[in-house]
């Protein structure tokens, strides 16, 4: 027996706080990001590694026996092995190798974290520029393209010799050069991200360019920016040990971890003390930003979010 319609079907009643349950969703880009980057243990450990190396540079300061601003010059001393009352030995001076030596490490990381920002917001500013505006391709190219054949050593030989030495200068120097590498990325990918259907859409909608390029084109970058700026704190920590090492870098009164490297290969067979503590500073921050770096890269890439 065939029933009425009405006893087959019934309307479903609307429901507003049901809606709003269902359509609702929790996912937060940033806490996606953070949730991927902790599964990566060797990852996690480095950045600790690094946080702390950086928090006792500071407190080696106050706990260290000798003031580095009062170092007093004591030739009979002079390259001390290290024990109980010099920890990390003594220089060619008889001067405190442990407070040189953290101090350095101050000045390198500062050095290096302010011109990978540095580096960061003026490569992407120009990238945005370079890779949506057309009319401005043929001249950032062209640019690029001049001081990318020039090798960096010339700049920073003629900025030596012409302007001085200081960590302002070789901060500002760094950043005017090292941009670049940025913006070459940045371009490539706008150029990728420019014609998509939703930044057309914008487009036709008379949206400002620079409201697509925040909102539509950046949270595209996220991952390539991250990965970029992780491999610029080391290369600027070796681009500065590579300099110090050639007579080019800080001037002399403000020791860096490169400034150690050049004075420790003296006599590295006789002393290997004067070489291994800096050295083992750099290679925990190259290590650290390379792990850590790539594993937040992978992390920040929407294709690896559920």
């Amino acid at each position: 027996m065939i029933r009425d319609k009405e006893d087959l079907f019934r309307f479903a009643e609307h429901s507003s706080e049901d809606a709003e349950r269902i359509g609702f969703s929790d996912y937060s880009y940033w806490g996606s990001v953070m949730q991927n980057f902790l599964k990566k243990k060797s990852a996690v450990f480095m950045l600790i590694l690094f946080l702390a190396m950086v928090f006792f540079s500071y407190v080696a300061m106050d706990i260290a026996k000798y003031d580095y601003t009062n170092l007093r010059i004591d030739r009979d001393i002079a390259y001390l092995t290290p024990n109980a009352e010099y920890w990390f030995g003594t220089d060619n001076l008889g001067r405190d190798y442990w407070c040189q030596v953290w101090y350095a490490a101050q000045v390198s990381i500062r050095l290096s974290l302010i011109v990978a920002v540095g580096e960061s917001v003026l490569g992407i500013f120009i990238g945005c520029l370079w890779g949506y505006v057309r009319a401005l391709d043929r001249f950032f190219t062209e640019l690029y393209n001049f001081i990318t054949n020039i090798p960096t050593i010339i700049y920073m030989t003629l900025i030596a010799m012409v302007v001085g030495q200081s960590f302002t200068i070789m901060a500002t120097t760094m950043i005017c050069i090292g941009w670049m590498g940025m913006a070459r990325n940045v371009r490539n990918l706008v150029m990728i991200y420019r014609d998509r259907e939703f930044n057309l859409a914008s487009r036709c909608l008379g949206t400002p360019i620079h409201r697509i390029l925040i909102r539509n084109i950046l949270p595209q970058l996220v991952s390539a920016v991250i990965l970029r700026l992780a491999i610029s704190i080391p290369g600027t920590i070796a681009m500065e040990a590579s300099l110090s090492y050639l007579g080019l870098g800080l001037d002399v009164n403000t020791p860096s971890l490169g400034i150690l490297l050049r004075n420790g290969r003296v006599d590295f067979l006789n002393r290997p003390h004067l070489l291994f503590f800096p050295a083992a500073i750099v290679s925990i921050v190259t290590f650290t930003f390379y792990i850590v770096g790539n594993a937040f890269s992978d992390a920040a890439d929407p294709k690896n979010h559920v």
